[in-house]
């Protein structure tokens, strides 16, 4: 005979979800709820209302990030390639079918609403990355290029929007994948290696010859082949230092301007460096506590572009102050403590890499908003996360909760 269950519904319910990472919950909503309201402000004088929104939005992204939590992640193992599909689909389907702005083409319209595929390519890479790395460490060369190869697609079709935002990020997901399954870190020096002497090239000839003999010694002493892998590796940021001057015509306008005017935006203060100048002149104006809620005069005076998307951190910064301020990076701190909480007591290897992967798209993110904001970083039009208005980014994110909040969900369940 069984015995029947004194239990309630709602205790089975909350069974549910027993091992979920509730603070990581609560610091996400709360981010939503400040975001609204500071979205709120930097509109009070325009007939729109895109806190409501953001507000909507985020009510449905954590109902969804609830029901990801539900479901054992394990499940998308079987399921990543469809993912991956989906994903380079929706990407190529933005080429013929998405809409423009800014130069930039990014949006399906879908429903009566901009959906941009870009955003939720962050977690269907993420997804994929994790199931292949999850099977073979990448601390041996195939795994490694494997990883590269797969990262590539998505990356290029992102790039070629333009959306260079984005491909930054895809860039960083990969490369801080790659380091936590155990790839050398003398590989990933050597794969952004070029990067740098592109740059290099531009600023210093003499630093440009020393970077690619550095990165010959590392070649040597970290790959196959030595003296071939030397000198390839040395020939490759030679060439790509030279070649670095063609990439650069092949950028848009926009994207060339916001790189000049990071060096020197006094150079176009009416033009590209309007943005940077007005944001450093908000945060600059906030001093200590703020000016107040609602009493920001470069927030309520529209002088800041963009101010409910990109560059809302200005408007904190003027109206809440660096007390305001800080406390916000506090919060992020806090949640990424929390990621990495959940990667290093997840059962496996799987768990672990999806849990890093949002660990590394959320943290960088973060970093790269904030910096362009106060002029340590290139304008790029990578949102705040949970703060910065827009359906997509919002909704993608808490997805990315999701995830995460399965794989603490159900970790002591596989450890046992």
């Amino acid at each position: 005979m069984y015995k029947s269950s004194n239990r309630s519904p709602w205790q089975d319910l909350f069974l549910h979800w027993q091992q979920m990472d509730w603070l990581l919950i609560f610091l996400v909503v709360g981010l939503t709820f400040f975001g609204g309201l500071m979205i709120h402000s930097t509109e009070l004088n325009q007939p729109v209302n895109h806190w409501l929104q953001h507000w909507v939005f985020g009510g449905i992204g954590v109902a969804i990030a609830f029901g990801i939590a539900r479901i054992s992640y394990n499940h998308l193992l079987r399921w990543h390639w469809v993912t991956y599909g989906l994903t380079n689909g929706l990407l190529v389907a933005v080429d013929f079918m998405g809409s423009s702005a800014k130069g930039a083409q990014r949006w399906i319209g879908i429903g009566g609403f901009n959906v941009q595929p870009s955003e939720f390519a962050k977690v269907g890479l993420i997804i994929t990355l994790a199931a292949i790395l999850h099977r073979r460490p990448a601390n041996t060369l195939p795994t490694f290029f494997s990883a590269l190869a797969i990262t590539l697609p998505p990356w290029l079709l992102v790039f070629i929007q333009p959306d260079l935002g984005t491909s930054l990020v895809f860039g960083a997901i990969a490369i801080g994948m790659l380091y936590w399954a155990n790839a050398k870190p003398g590989w990933l020096v050597l794969l952004v290696s070029p990067l740098f002497a592109a740059i290099l090239y531009s600023l210093s000839i003499p630093a440009w010859i020393v970077w690619a003999l550095l990165m010959g010694i590392i070649g040597w002493l970290t790959l196959p082949f030595r003296w071939i892998a030397a000198a390839v590796a040395l020939g490759m940021n030679i060439a790509f230092g030279i070649i670095g001057q063609v990439f650069w015509h092949v950028l848009k306008e926009y994207q060339k301007a916001r790189v000049i005017v990071f060096l020197d935006p006094d150079k176009y203060p009416l033009g590209a460096g309007y943005h940077l100048i007005q944001s450093r002149i908000a945060i600059g104006a906030g001093e200590l506590w703020g000016q107040g809620l609602n009493q920001g005069t470069q927030t309520q005076l529209n002088f800041i572009p963009e101010q409910h998307t990109d560059f809302i951190f200005s408007s904190i910064g003027e109206e809440l102050g660096f007390v305001g301020s800080m406390c916000l990076v506090a919060t992020f701190l806090i949640l990424c403590w929390r990621l990495l909480r959940v990667a290093q007591q997840a059962p496996n290897n799987f768990g672990s890499l999806l849990a890093i992967g949002v660990f590394l798209m959320i943290s960088f993110q973060v970093i790269v908003n904030i910096s362009m904001t106060i002029g340590i970083a290139p304008v790029t039009g990578i949102p705040l996360p949970w703060i910065s208005y827009g359906g997509s980014a919002l909704i993608t994110n808490f997805i990315a909760i999701g995830l995460v909040e399965s794989v603490a969900n159900y970790r002591r369940r596989f450890s046992l």
